[in-house]
């Protein structure tokens, strides 16, 4: 199989179902956020030297291509019906709650925020802070996007929750270098 088709050469590409839509449309902006924030946290993989962590990125990673896949497939196809393949896993509420889960175990572990931190530290950790950043731009999207077409709130929500996780986790990863989070000062 050739990696290119040239099918996406006059500016469309190909949904779930088989629904062409412009490459510029908000459902492919979102697909494309959630993407880079894959690669973002196959970016944070790479840079792991912690088993605390490791699991959990590639775990993150797969969860995203599930997200990608229902982002892919329109909740109603071209005729209004709705389309509800069952090879596609949506994400729910049982994976939002995963993740309150992975927050509250990492959570744990980590002292008491008293003040804003900036995002830094150790390299992964800024890395981890680089790919929330993003996953909260995927979340506005996807907030759009939902706005437009229906979703599912529950892609806002994990979304959301991610974010959050991916916090703990560059707190993690700088408490496990045993660096300390950078605290935020106002500079006269």
């Amino acid at each position: 199989m050739k990696l290119y088709t040239g099918r996406g050469d006059e500016g469309q590409t190909d949904l779930f179902g088989g629904q062409r839509i412009d490459k510029d449309a908000l459902r492919v902006e979102a697909m494309g956020a959630v993407d880079e924030l894959n690669a973002w946290l196959g970016l944070a993989a790479a840079k792991n030297e912690f088993d605390d962590l490791r699991g959990l990125l590639l775990a993150l990673q797969s969860r995203l291509f599930e997200l990608g896949a229902d982002l892919a497939t329109p909740r109603t196809g071209s005729k209004g019906q709705p389309n509800e393949p069952a090879a596609i896993p949506r994400i729910d509420q049982a994976k939002i709650e995963d993740l309150e889960q992975q927050i509250d175990r990492i959570d744990d572990h980590l002292p008491t925020m008293k003040q804003f931190i900036l995002p830094g530290g150790t390299e992964l950790a800024a890395k981890l802070h680089t790919a929330r950043t993003v996953c909260r731009r995927a979340e506005r999207i996807c907030v759009a996007l939902n706005r437009h077409e229906p979703v599912g709130d529950e892609i806002g929500i994990y979304l959301n929750r991610l974010s959050d996780l991916l916090f703990a986790m560059a707190r993690r990863a700088n408490q496990l270098a045993g660096v300390r989070d950078v605290p935020w000062k106002v500079q006269p």
